[in-house]
């Protein structure tokens, strides 16, 4: 596990050891602009702690906590940066459509850049796809919290 962690790129930012600028940081989460924006504001949240997908996550308090406050973090800077977008979306993409092997908040500001953008951020259902933040929130909610 250490070669893929060294090797991650996402590694790489939430540690700092690349030139990419920071929009936020603290003890669990870095976040910064999007390298290829798909939307008016298109920023990434990432756990500084390597966690590879969504499909890593499991129903407990430790990461329904951590996925509440990659949201928080990625809402209150799109509100920030874009207070008069009319929507946003905030999501992960599911395994195999996850082109980097380190979980990953996508956080818009609406419309997106250009509109057939947004197909890339569709649901497949069963099949995977683009799952919003409410509903991984609902998935992983522990039966039993502390």
């Amino acid at each position: 596990m250490e070669g893929a962690v060294s090797s991650c790129i996402f590694c790489q930012i939430a540690r700092s050891a690349t030139s990419t600028t920071l929009l936020h940081k603290d003890d669990r989460v870095v976040a910064f602009q999007d390298i290829n924006p798909s939307a008016f504001r298109h920023y990434l949240v990432i756990p500084i702690e390597h966690i590879p997908t969504v499909k890593d996550l499991q129903q407990r308090s430790k990461d329904f906590s951590l996925v509440s406050h990659m949201l928080n973090v990625g809402q209150n800077l799109v509100q920030r940066d874009a207070p008069h977008a009319k929507r946003y979306r905030f999501g992960f993409h599911q395994p195999p459509l996850n082109s980097v092997n380190h979980l990953h908040l996508h956080c818009f500001a609406l419309p997106f850049i250009p509109r057939w953008k947004r197909v890339k951020y569709s649901s497949l259902g069963p099949f995977g796809g683009f799952i919003e933040a409410d509903k991984l929130l609902e998935r992983i909610k522990p039966l039993y919290p502390l």
